[in-house]
């Protein structure tokens, strides 16, 4: 799929300034060296001010000024393309107030969900945040289906809580209030998630002729599409997005949550292991934005309060 950016016109912006800043060590180097360690000294000052953290990142990411992100841009309202196109949500705009703190861009890049892990293990992105739950198994490189090692695993940098729900066409629950109600239905989900753990682990409960028919697919706006058309039984997904499905699809009349959340659980952002700098200077930008303010007017914002945390957390997943 075509990679895109949160901050098009930012990037452009970062492009011009890479060539004006190739123009002048070229007339630095015509002109004498002497002058390159006071000009660079200057700048790096500058840069420190308007950045406070931005000497926490690894100094190839600095260099750079962006960080690229795996994200899966079809969940909103975490992440998704507005109008426009331009990519917004939660997610872009945590990045947003946390690249001011390192001096650096969040540069959004699509993918599907179940991809971004090897994405990262790829070094295609520098991290992947797209409402991914932290777990023990992510953590581990564990598939959870199968229980074996399939990777190195990720480290987490936890920055939300959400749980899983269940939702339904409006007016047509089929009784459907728990998982267990699930036994004999059709359920749309998203490929990857949990939801689809939770179902698979739900349908080994069913009696026998009565387990789950479980219909995944790459992102949840197709699973919304196949159960507004009539395709499935019920559809899941993380609490904020089926809230936001309910609220938003057509005009609120297309779908209705049925039974509690589920599984509350930290949304991680996912760094490789080995990249241990990039995640603690991460860590450090969640907690100045939770710290000034940024991140409650963010939560505000998209109506997902009750999901914030009062700090940043390393691998709190179970």
């Amino acid at each position: 799929m075509t990679a895109s950016s949160t901050r098009r016109t930012t990037a452009a912006r970062s492009r011009l300034a890479a060539v004006g800043a190739i123009a002048v060590a070229g007339a630095l180097m015509l002109t004498g060296c002497g002058d390159q360690t006071k000009d660079n000294g200057s700048d790096s000052e500058t840069a420190t001010a308007a950045a406070p953290l931005a000497d926490k990142l690894p100094k190839s990411i600095r260099d750079k000024g962006v960080i690229k992100v795996g994200s899966d841009i079809a969940y909103a309202p975490v992440e998704f393309k507005d109008s426009s196109g331009k990519t917004v949500g939660i997610d872009p705009d945590l990045a947003a107030a946390m690249g001011k703190q390192l001096g650096v861009d969040f540069q959004f890049e699509n993918g599907t969900f179940d991809t971004l892990i090897t994405g990262l293990r790829s070094k295609r992105y520098d991290i992947a945040m797209s409402a991914m739950t932290d777990t023990k198994d992510r953590q581990e490189g564990i598939d959870s289906d199968t229980g074996k090692k399939v990777g190195e695993g990720v480290d987490f940098v936890d920055y939300f809580t959400a749980g899983v729900s269940i939702y339904t066409k409006k007016g047509d629950d089929q009784g459907i209030k728990t998982w267990s109600d699930l036994c004999g239905k059709k359920i749309v989900l998203q490929r990857g998630t949990v939801s689809e753990d939770l179902a698979k682990a739900e349908s080994k409960k069913c009696p026998s002729g009565k387990k789950i028919a479980i219909e995944p697919f790459d992102n949840d706006q197709q699973a919304q599409t196949r159960l507004r058309a009539g395709g499935a039984d019920a559809g899941s997904s993380d609490f904020p997005v089926a809230a936001y499905a309910v609220k938003t699809s057509g005009g609120g009349k297309d779908f209705q949550l049925v039974g509690e959340q589920v599984e509350a659980a930290p949304y991680g952002i996912a760094v490789a292991k080995n990249q241990t700098q990039l995640r603690d200077a991460l860590k450090a930008a969640l907690d100045a934005i939770i710290d000034n303010g940024e991140y409650d007017k963010i939560m505000k914002k998209w109506g997902v309060t009750d999901g914030a945390v009062k700090e940043a957390t390393i691998n709190g997943g179970k």
